[in-house]
């Protein structure tokens, strides 16, 4: 379980340089850049140190990120502009464990033990205690109800691109052989950089064109500028999500059921309170620090479980 922890602390980080980098540039174009720069980074690691496109797990590591990565990432951002970073957080987070030991049930046959459901539980209701929007949060039903039905594609897409991993990594031992975190980050994140480059195709097609079209007098200041500031961002976010957070995702794959892993990593949003409070001065509220504690102690009650 300890990857599992990993994971969720470089997802942390992940979210507050994501949140930067797409206040800057949008979020289709940042969640591109940030997966085009991690499959730089990961690939240096699979082709010196690990297995890189080898073995015949491929295609379904290649699968999990076009549904994982891709197409889940996709209805993130599409959640985000209609509900808002903590709605969306709030119904992704807490319905992909739930989804994903359903997924792991109906297609592996993985069960999980009465108490694992409970400490598991826990750490859900502390989520929703932690990031349940108040009264006065208004949305219109043409915002509300298309940002509800991403987040369930976002939660239905992570539980299925971890339930392949684990698909994978089950026919892996089987045969008694091993892939390293890594190179398994770097298989599946291939898939999703496709579906990312598809979607920035398609929202920039316009852009594109002008930019074919345009005169040789157009200044190009603007763009240099915007990279000067979105760069930092972009590298820090590949490097701590796509990078370490997901190879340390697949590291805890290979013990540890999806159900309970994508449990942990579902305090994503908790454990990036403090580090929001010293980098942008946003101070959690009570009810926040109250569910904070609640979900530790379901992941406490989970490691010592195990």
């Amino acid at each position: 379980m300890f990857p599992a922890f990993l994971t969720t602390i470089f997802f942390s980080i992940s979210v507050i340089c994501g949140s930067r980098s797409a206040k800057l540039i949008g979020g289709t174009e940042a969640n591109f850049w940030r997966l085009a720069f991690a499959t730089c980074f990961l690939s240096i690691w699979a082709f010196s140190m690990g297995k890189g496109l080898s073995g015949e797990t491929f295609p379904i590591f290649l699968l999990s990120g076009i549904i994982g990565i891709g197409m889940g990432d996709v209805a993130l951002f599409q959640a985000l502009p209609r509900l808002g970073p903590g709605m969306t957080l709030l119904l992704t987070r807490c319905m992909a464990p739930p989804l994903t030991a359903l997924i792991e049930w109906l297609w592996l046959g993985t069960t999980l033990r009465p108490m694992q459901v409970f400490y598991g539980s826990i750490i859900l209701v502390g989520i929703v205690v932690s990031l349940a929007p108040g009264r006065h949060l208004k949305l219109s039903r043409e915002k509300f109800v298309p940002g509800v039905l991403f987040c369930v594609f976002a939660a239905l897409g992570d539980g299925v691109g971890a339930v392949l991993s684990r698909k994978a990594y089950g026919m892996i031992h089987s045969k008694e052989d091993f892939i390293d975190g890594g190179t398994a980050a770097f298989q599946r994140i291939i898939g999703g950089l496709l579906v990312a480059g598809i979607c920035l195709l398609v929202v920039k097609w316009r852009s594109i064109k002008l930019h074919i079209n345009r005169s040789d007098e157009i200044d190009t200041l603007p763009s240099w500028e915007k990279w000067r500031r979105v760069l930092p961002w972009i590298l820090a976010n590949s490097l701590a999500g796509q990078t370490l957070g997901v190879s340390c995702y697949q590291w805890a794959f290979q013990t540890t059921p999806a159900a309970i892993v994508v449990s942990i990593v579902a305090t994503t949003p908790l454990v990036a309170m403090p580090i929001i409070r010293i980098i942008d001065g946003e101070r959690p509220s009570r009810h926040s620090i109250v569910g904070g504690i609640i979900a530790v102690v379901g992941v406490v009650g989970l490691a010592l479980l195990k």
